[in-house]
C-alpha cells in the first residue's frame, strides 16, 4: 500500500463539507468513501475549518440542525480524516474573484492537490486554467475519486 503522502490530496470547500457532514448527501458519497477509506487525502487549513464552524451557526442551518451538534460532527470530521495544512501562499497566476474561495485554490495547489471539489461559480470558472497545474477542479458529481 502506498504511503499516507504518495496517495492523491483533494480539497474541499465549504458547501461541499457541509454536504458531507451535516446534509449526507448522495452526491459527494463516493469522494467521501475514498477519503474515509484512506484512498486519497484530504487537505485543509484552520482558516477552513473555521469557516466551516462558521457557516454551521448561521440560521438557515441552526434551524434545521442542532448547533452544537453540527459544530462537534464537523470538527469530527475534520480531525478525524482531514490533513492539516499551513496556509498557503497567494498563487498569483490562479486568482478567483471570490476572495473568500481563494484560500482553497491557494491550498490546492501549494499542496499539488489532484482535485479541488467545489459547487462555486466562481471557483469552477478557473477549471480549465487550473488544468495546467495538474489540479481539477469540479463538483463531487462531475468526477470520480480513484479506487
Amino acid at each position: 500500500m502506498a504511503s499516507f503522502t504518495d496517495r492523491a490530496a483533494v480539497v474541499i470547500d465549504t458547501q461541499i463539507v457541509l454536504d458531507w457532514v451535516l446534509f449526507g448527501d448522495p452526491r459527494v458519497q463516493p469522494w467521501t468513501q475514498a477519503i474515509v477509506a484512506q484512498r486519497i487525502r484530504w487537505l485543509y487549513t484552520a482558516a477552513m475549518l473555521a469557516e466551516a464552524l462558521r457557516v454551521a451557526q448561521y440560521p438557515a442551518l441552526s434551524r434545521r440542525f442542532d448547533a452544537q451538534q453540527s459544530t462537534d460532527k464537523l470538527s469530527q470530521a475534520f480531525s478525524r480524516w482531514g490533513e492539516p495544512c499551513t496556509a498557503a501562499p497567494q498563487h498569483a497566476q490562479l486568482r478567483c474573484i471570490d476572495r473568500n474561495d481563494q484560500m482553497f485554490i491557494d491550498l490546492a495547489l501549494a499542496r499539488q492537490a489532484r482535485w479541488l471539489l467545489s459547487r462555486d461559480r466562481a471557483v469552477l470558472r478557473l477549471a480549465r486554467r487550473a488544468q495546467p497545474f495538474g489540479l481539477d477542479i469540479a463538483a463531487p458529481e462531475q468526477a470520480q475519486p480513484p479506487g
